[in-house]
């Protein structure tokens, strides 16, 4: 079968890779230079199943009410603009804040990325990447007692899907990581995954896309999709600023522009961008060697080879990936007053890259009701943990063979009643 996969991203390139794997034709396009240059480009760099939370919850409801306003909130939202999807999200968000709905939306995002976690550690095994990974768990720190202690209530949830979550105090998070020295007085205590991991998705999309043009994948950068081709409920291709491309079947994996190709086709996604912020830079002496989540500031922290990433902040500002200078400042403020020598922060780069959200933090997997027409996009902030188990899932559904996972709840069909 002839495949045209959308997006050159993490979940574009691995899935590209997983359906050579599988004997397709497969080519890929992307508006970009090369693989993994917009969402995938410079993330927080963690791969944490461990911490996959929907962010719909009902614990999240008062601290939405108190971050409005603020433009240092780790959620901004922009609802003073007239956006029928924006809201209609907001809606069906708001709808999935409630205890049943989390707990379904948190099996489901479990589901896909453990399954996710083994299938990257299979293909860095056999195909020998190198992404600057580290396996040293992930360490989340708390500086609020009661925040701490809400923590250790989602630790005791958590493990009953098998997660192992350790509860640590003061002492023992400073073992972990000696570079949070600089802010033990204020530590209540962390949550350390040990199964959890790290790594650059930026290397690992380019190593993807490389494994896959050995099989045969043909990456065609510098164009842009702009319209599905459709022949009566039957998807037959894509046209592109450089002409039509024909195929059997379309992946869509544009991250946060797959809403608006798929509309003109008929099809709406409930995915709206939320633009996140990283900054990078040179590691210095008391850079953490443990990948860190600091719960106060909503923000990550990982090393990545003679690097250091620090990531964080959501804001709902539509398809505007353009910096915004208080925000990544702020990214940059936190770090330092967090790891104080962590490097030279006047050499910090700073990025912005919008992630596409659902309304339940699960992403959209599976066929949809356009014969030909797949989905692989939705991954919200997880887009790396989840991407290799979301890839060889779609590989086997499109190849006509059972999954490994359960794909009941990971499609587009869970969203045909309103607000769910």
């Amino acid at each position: 079968m002839r495949v045209l996969v959308l997006g050159a991203g993490v979940i574009g390139a691995t899935t590209a890779w997983y359906l050579a794997k599988a004997g397709h034709e497969v080519v890929i396009i992307d508006r970009q230079d090369g693989a993994g240059l917009e969402t995938s480009f410079a993330n927080g760099g963690q791969i944490s199943p461990c911490h996959a939370e929907p962010w719909a919850n009902p614990a999240v409801l008062g601290k939405v009410v108190s971050w409005l306003g603020r433009d240092d909130a780790p959620l901004l939202f922009r609802w003073n603009r007239w956006d029928p999807a924006l809201w209609a999200w907001g809606l069906r968000f708001l709808a999935n804040c409630t205890g049943p709905r989390t707990r379904l939306n948190t099996e489901r995002t479990l589901r896909i990325a453990l399954y996710s976690r083994a299938c990257l550690q299979e293909l860095r095994d056999t195909l020998a990447l190198d992404y600057d990974q580290r396996q040293q768990g992930i360490l989340h720190v708390y500086r609020s007692p009661r925040e701490f202690d809400n923590g250790c209530a989602a630790a005791a949830l958590m493990g009953r899907f098998g997660l192992d979550r350790q509860i640590k105090d003061r002492a023992q998070c400073l073992s972990i990581e000696p570079a949070l020295n600089a802010v033990a007085p204020e530590l209540a205590g962390g949550i350390f995954t040990p199964g959890d991991e790290s790594g650059d998705a930026h290397k690992f999309t380019r190593a993807m896309a490389a494994q896959a043009q050995i099989l045969g994948a043909d990456f065609r950068y510098g164009v842009t999709a702009t319209a599905i081709l459709r022949h009566g409920d039957r998807v037959i291709g894509i046209a592109s600023d450089q002409g039509e491309i024909r195929a059997d079947a379309v992946v869509l994996a544009l991250g946060s522009w797959s809403p608006l190709l798929a509309r003109p086709a008929g099809l709406r996604l409930p995915i709206v961008p939320a633009k996140g912020y990283s900054i990078t830079m040179p590691a210095g002496i008391g850079a953490p060697s443990v990948s860190i989540t600091d719960d106060e500031h909503k923000m990550v922290y990982s090393r990545l080879g003679d690097r250091l990433r620090a990531a964080g902040t959501a804001e709902m500002t539509g398809h505007d990936p353009s910096l915004n200078p208080k925000r990544w400042r702020m990214i940059l403020d936190n770090a330092r007053a967090l790891f104080p020598q962590a490097g030279d922060f006047t050499q910090a780069e700073p990025w912005a890259g919008l992630r596409p959200v659902t309304p339940d933090s699960v992403p959209l997997i599976g066929a949809t009701p356009l014969a030909g027409l797949w989905l692989n996009t939705g991954h919200g902030t997880l887009g790396w943990t989840m991407a290799c188990g979301s890839a060889r899932m779609l590989a086997d559904l499109m190849s006509g063979q059972q999954a490994d996972i359960d794909t009941q709840g990971l499609g587009l069909e869970r969203f045909r009643f309103p607000f769910f």
